[in-house]
C-alpha cells in the first residue's frame, strides 16, 4: 500500500520514517501515527493512511484513536502520583481506602498488588454487559465482591479489564474525583495532551474507527508471521480458562467505535489518544517537558522496579511488571532493559527508556490478534534503536 507519510523527523531519525512507510507497504498498516521524544524534545512526529480503518478520509495531524490497554500505562500514573503527593500508601491494604474490597478473602490485598496484577481478580464469576462495564459503579461492586483466583500477592496474572475498575474506584475513594477527571485536570491539561479516559463529545470528530485487519504476511511478503505457542492458543480456545474469562469479563464484546463506549471512563482499555500525547506523557515521566515533569526520581524507580515476573496466569507466557507497567522482556519488546510502558492489544504501544532519554508512542486503527509484540510497533522500535 502506497501512502503519503506526513510529519517531521529530526536529523538522524530518518530510519523511523522509513520503517513507518514500510509498515504500510509490507505490514498491512491502514492508518497510524508514531511520535518520539528524546530528552524532552520531540524528534519524530509522523502520521499516514486513513483515519478510519474502513474509510478513505486521510489521517489528520490531530487524529486520535482508542488505544486499548496502552491506556493502562497512563492510568497507572494516577496512583503513583497520589503516592508521590502523600495521599496514597502503596503498602496499605486496599480495604483501608475501599472497605468493601475486603470481601471474599481479599483482606490482605495491598494497593501495590492492584498495580502489579497480583490482586487475584482478573476475571469475574459473572461477566458484565458493555452497559454495566461503562456505568461507573457496577464494575467496582463486582470486583469488590469477587473471590480471588489466588491469594492476593502470591502470584500474578494480567487483569485485562478488571484492572480498570480496580484503579478507578481506588482513585475515586482517595480523591473524590473520577480517574478520567483526575487525569484530565492533573496530567493532560498541564502537559497539553490529547488523551482522554472518557472522550468528550466535542472531540468525537477527531476519533477514527478501529477494526480488525489481516495478520502480517509471511516472510516472502516482506513481513513476519507470528505463530503463538500451543499452550497460549489452547488457553484462548478454552472457554473455562482464566485467560478467556479475563478477556471475557465484558460480554458481549463492546463496540469500541460507539461514542458511548468512548466516553465511558474505562482506564483498562478505553482510553483515546494521539501518538504524540502518549510519547509526551512518557517523556514527562522521565524528565521535564516544557517545564513539566510527572515522576520524581523515587516514583520513576517504583514504576520500573520488578514486582511480578514469570509465567503469567492469564497471558500464559512469562511477563514482568513494575507498578502498573510492563517491563523489558519477551512479552514487552521495548528499547532497553530499563524501559517501562504498556502495549494495547492488537497494535498500539507506548513506553519510556530513561537511560536513553527516549519516549515512544505508536497508535494504529488496524487491530490484530496479539496482545504484545506487534511487528509494526517492533519495526518502529528497531528504527528508533538504530537512530540512537
Amino acid at each position: 500500500m502506497d501512502v503519503d507519510v506526513r510529519g517531521t523527523v529530526a536529523e538522524g531519525f530518518e530510519p523511523v520514517r522509513d520503517a513507518f512507510a514500510r509498515n504500510f507497504e509490507a505490514r498491512g498498516e491502514h492508518g497510524a501515527a508514531v511520535a518520539v521524544y528524546r530528552d524532552g524534545v520531540k524528534v519524530v512526529d509522523l502520521w499516514g493512511g486513513t483515519r478510519d480503518v474502513d474509510g478513505t478520509e486521510p489521517w489528520a495531524v490531530d487524529t486520535a484513536q482508542v488505544v486499548r490497554s496502552a491506556t493502562k500505562g497512563v492510568a497507572a500514573a494516577v496512583p503513583l502520583l497520589l503516592h508521590q503527593r502523600g495521599q496514597l500508601d502503596l503498602d496499605a491494604p486496599v480495604g483501608t481506602y475501599w472497605p468493601e474490597f475486603k470481601a471474599a478473602g481479599k483482606e490482605r490485598a495491598l494497593v501495590r498488588h492492584l498495580l502489579s496484577h497480583r490482586a487475584g481478580v482478573p476475571a469475574l464469576d459473572r461477566p458484565l454487559t458493555p452497559a454495566e462495564a461503562a456505568d461507573g459503579t457496577t464494575g467496582a461492586r463486582a470486583v469488590a465482591a469477587q473471590a480471588p483466583a489466588w491469594e492476593p500477592g502470591t502470584d500474578h496474572g494480567y487483569h485485562a479489564h478488571t484492572y480498570g475498575w480496580l484503579l478507578a474506584e481506588l482513585v475515586r475513594r482517595v480523591t473524590g474525583r473520577t480517574i478520567g477527571r483526575w487525569t484530565a485536570e492533573e496530567m493532560a491539561r498541564p502537559l497539553g495532551l490529547d488523551f482522554w479516559i472518557g472522550a468528550p463529545g466535542d472531540e468525537a470528530h477527531r476519533i477514527g474507527r478501529i477494526g480488525r485487519i489481516g495478520e502480517p504476511p509471511t516472510a516472502s511478503g516482506g513481513g513476519l508471521k507470528l505463530r503463538p505457542k500451543r499452550s497460549v492458543a489452547e488457553a484462548y480456545r478454552d472457554p473455562d480458562s482464566l485467560t478467556r474469562r479475563a478477556f471475557g469479563a465484558i460480554d458481549p464484546l463492546p463496540d469500541e467505535n460507539d461514542p458511548g463506549y468512548r466516553s465511558a471512563e474505562l482506564p483498562a482499555s478505553g482510553g483515546v489518544s494521539t501518538a504524540r500525547a502518549l510519547a509526551r506523557f512518557y517523556a514527562a515521566t522521565i524528565g521535564p517537558v516544557d517545564g513539566h515533569r510527572l515522576f520524581a526520581p523515587a516514583t520513576l524507580t517504583l514504576a520500573r522496579t520488578e514486582e511480578s515476573t514469570g509465567p503469567d496466569r492469564v497471558l500464559v507466557v512469562g511477563t514482568r511488571f513494575g507498578l502498573g507497567y510492563m517491563l523489558h522482556g519477551p512479552a514487552s519488546p521495548l528499547l532497553g532493559p530499563g524501559s517501562f510502558g504498556h502495549p494495547g492489544r492488537g497494535g498500539s504501544l507506548a513506553f519510556a527508556d530513561p537511560e536513553s532519554g527516549v519516549a515512544f508512542g505508536y497508535v494504529t486503527n488496524g487491530m490484530r490478534k496479539g496482545v504484545t509484540a506487534d511487528p509494526r510497533a517492533q519495526a518502529l522500535v528497531r528504527a528508533v534503536r538504530s537512530a540512537i
